[in-house]
């Protein structure tokens, strides 16, 4: 699937850096407020209001799970790793954590600005994905209430096919979704039941 990358105006963006004070710090500061981001440094406390920020660079030499008031991988904005040590370990923890780009260190006057956009666009598709995931389980979710529904109606007399086409009838007359149906003539069901 081909489609088609926006380049962002991150102007104004809210960008926080968790890592300890350092000459990267500075170096990337500099950079993102060239670009025309607000920058905020902090070390080794996350602030509760970073829950907001558009950004967020994290120390993977020196980071650890509990810097993050979420579970890891489940970030509420792109997550850029900033990389001095690439072991294995570290490398896997940054991604466990659930960084979208990454930026070695140490920083120079460069590769911010592809971070950001690279990072954005990798958190955008996440989200999407995971948007796609919870529709498909809710679907599949509804899917067993159409079969308990098809099952019950089919339980008068009617053959499986009849059945499910006087479902598909009961939600047309009742101007509803083929799921929502189901809901009804199960709740139906099981208000009788009690």
């Amino acid at each position: 699937m081909k489609r088609k990358v926006r380049i962002a105006n991150l102007g104004g963006a809210r960008a926080y850096i968790l890592h300890r004070p350092h000459p990267t710090v500075q170096a990337l500061e500099r950079q993102l407020r060239a670009i025309g981001l607000i920058v905020v440094q902090c070390w080794p406390e996350l602030p509760a209001e970073a829950i907001a920020a558009d950004f967020l660079f994290f120390d993977v030499d020196q980071g650890f799970d509990e810097q993050f008031p979420w579970r890891p991988g489940e970030s509420p904005m792109p997550m850029i790793a900033l990389i001095g040590s690439e072991a294995p370990g570290r490398i896997e923890w940054s991604l466990e954590a659930g960084a979208h780009a990454q930026l070695l260190k140490p920083v120079g006057d460069g590769g911010a600005y592809s971070a950001l956009l690279l990072a954005r666009l990798a958190f955008e598709a996440r989200q999407s994905l995971s948007a796609q995931i919870a529709d498909l389980r809710r679907r599949l979710d509804e899917r067993q209430t159409v079969v308990r529904a098809v099952t019950l109606l089919a339980a008068r007399g009617k053959g499986e096919a009849a059945a499910y086409d006087q479902l598909r009838q009961m939600a047309m007359a009742w101007q509803v979704s083929f799921e929502d149906a189901a809901r009804r003539v199960v709740a139906s069901h099981d208000r009788q039941e009690d």
